[in-house]
């Protein structure tokens, strides 16, 4: 049997309260969930820049064939920073940190922007202080013990993670959570009503 669109809004104004109760039910549960049971959790990073180190940032005159050498290593480098060789030594150096090589290789994410001589060392945590004592610790040992790995020097340390008074946390997105819990909420209740629609007829 086919519907028109008079057919749907009168199933839709016979399941109106259904379709309500379920949305509003769905909705703030995760509301609950999001604002009173899921951890909050923060994001600390630094930058690292690959140069010479004798070179000097935003030179006038720039050696493209070292540049291009730089962009390469930096694969190099993303893949040694999560190396024993750091890790274990972070854990050596910071102790304060408590935390082990095998937690510092899953909370250390490596990024890189194509074709630029930047490396982004990104952490999260439950807490923003520690996921930024955890980057900083990180990107010092590496700045410092890549001369002895490779023999070169050309790590330079762009920025810290600085201490902020009020971190936002990067997850959970409660609105956004929430947002997604209406939209799937409602299309499963408007699901459900012309299934039941359905049923009767037959």
């Amino acid at each position: 049997m086919e519907l028109d669109l008079r057919d749907y809004l009168r199933i839709l104004r016979k399941r109106v309260w259904m379709i309500t109760t379920i949305v509003l039910l769905a909705t703030g549960l995760t509301a609950v969930v999001s604002y009173m049971f899921l951890q909050p959790i923060y994001e600390a990073s630094t930058k690292l820049i690959v140069i010479k180190s004798n070179d000097q940032i935003g030179a006038t005159q720039v050696d493209l064939n070292t540049v291009n050498l730089n962009i390469r290593l930096i694969d190099t480098y993303k893949e040694i920073i999560k190396t024993p060789r750091i890790m274990d030594k972070v854990v050596v150096d910071f102790p304060d940190l408590n935390i082990t090589a095998e937690q510092l290789v899953q909370k250390v994410k490596v990024s890189s922007v194509n074709n630029t001589q930047v490396m982004t060392l990104i952490v999260q945590d439950q807490s923003y202080d520690r996921a930024a004592d955890i980057v900083n610790a990180v990107s010092k040992v590496f700045q410092s013990e890549i001369p002895k790995i490779m023999k070169v020097d050309n790590i330079s340390l762009l920025n810290e993670a600085k201490v902020i008074s009020k971190p936002v946390p990067v997850k959970p997105n409660k609105n956004l959570n929430i947002a997604i819990s209406f939209v799937v909420s409602l299309m499963i209740a408007l699901g459900i009503s012309f299934l039941l629609e359905y049923l009767m007829i037959s």
